[in-house]
């Protein structure tokens, strides 16, 4: 006889990502019954929506008043225990996550903090990809030494194999040894540190009984919503070099200042001044409006707009930040 199919719920899951004074920030909601704090998320229900992101767009449009501009499918997550249960039963869950980009309303964020909503900077979750002040010293102090004690532990019959698939990967995902650093990379260092069992998503899923740190790496989430993030940022990096999704991001009118600002926050590097700019021109992206604005000790700074006419002039227009 064949075993009867576990029943299946379809959750929709949300990275809703601004930028607020040069950081990025991310849409997380609170949860009274847990510590711990989730992306906005809900189930789909086929008889009411056509379509996911239609079903997506009504559930967190009713929870937050938010109105979210790109949006765009991102993974389906359906592995076993990602929502831990008391032996595993009950329907099995799976989540299919989405990045949305919207701009921060200043006068919505007390209603959104009456709700249970809240914004905040995802360098919390994930510290270890903020690069703008340099290399960030818990990767050396603390993660790679673990990484590598974790990669030379590997075992079984196949140990030798195990040992340099596990440093091959490091290398890969962290930049060592000749391996630049690759900011896109986002899940796979993520993954690392969930399969050495250094985070604590590791422990809630009895992967690990403690991580053997002594103080966590960045703010867990519930269930696998911190890999959904992970995934959200890997892509919206990617998406920087090759789409204008940055101006989602941004005022209508703003400064160069502003755009590098914003284009550091997501990728989570640094950028040279007149390098930047010169990217800026040289890819046509913007124009001037003719408007300036006032800039606290020294001469006003002008303002620039978004070029429409890119899209149609050119297949991938995009600001080709980074290491790639």
């Amino acid at each position: 006889m064949t075993a009867a199919s576990s029943p299946i719920e379809i959750s929709l899951d949300a990275a809703i990502v601004a930028v607020s004074g040069g950081n990025p920030q991310i849409l997380v909601v609170s949860d009274p019954a847990s510590e711990l704090e989730s992306l906005p998320f809900g189930p789909f229900d086929p008889a009411r929506y056509r379509t996911m992101e239609m079903s997506l767009r009504v559930a967190v449009e009713a929870r937050t008043a938010l109105h979210m501009g790109y949006i765009e499918q991102l993974y389906t997550f359906g592995d076993r225990g990602r929502h831990k249960m008391p032996g595993d039963t009950g329907p099995h869950l799976v989540s299919v996550g989405y990045l949305a980009l919207t701009r921060m309303d200043p006068e919505r964020t007390a209603a959104l903090s009456a709700a249970g909503v809240h914004w905040r900077d995802w360098y919390n979750y994930l510290p270890w990809e903020d690069w703008r002040q340099g290399r960030p010293i818990l990767l050396d102090e603390v993660i790679l030494p673990a990484l590598r004690q974790w990669a030379e532990e590997a075992g079984g019959d196949a140990a030798g194999a195990a040992r340099l698939s596990r440093r091959s990967r490091l290398k890969l995902a962290f930049g060592l040894d000749d391996f630049p650093f690759d900011e896109e990379r986002v899940l796979e260092r993520y993954e690392l540190l969930y399969e050495a069992g250094l985070i604590e998503e590791a422990v809630a899923d009895g992967r690990v009984w403690h991580t053997g740190l002594a103080a966590r790496l960045g703010v867990p989430m519930r269930f696998d919503h911190r890999r959904i993030m992970a995934t959200a940022i890997a892509r919206l990096r990617g998406k920087l070099k090759y789409r204008p999704v940055v101006f989602e991001l941004m005022p209508p009118e703003f400064t160069l200042t502003e755009l590098q600002a914003t284009v550091e926050a997501i990728s989570g590097r640094h950028l040279h001044k007149q390098n930047f700019r010169r990217l800026v021109e040289g890819a046509e992206l913007v124009e001037p409006t003719g408007g300036t604005m006032a800039a606290t000790g020294g001469r006003p700074a002008a303002l620039f707009r978004f070029r429409h006419q890119i899209l149609e002039e050119r297949p991938a227009p995009g600001l080709k930040v980074g290491g790639r």
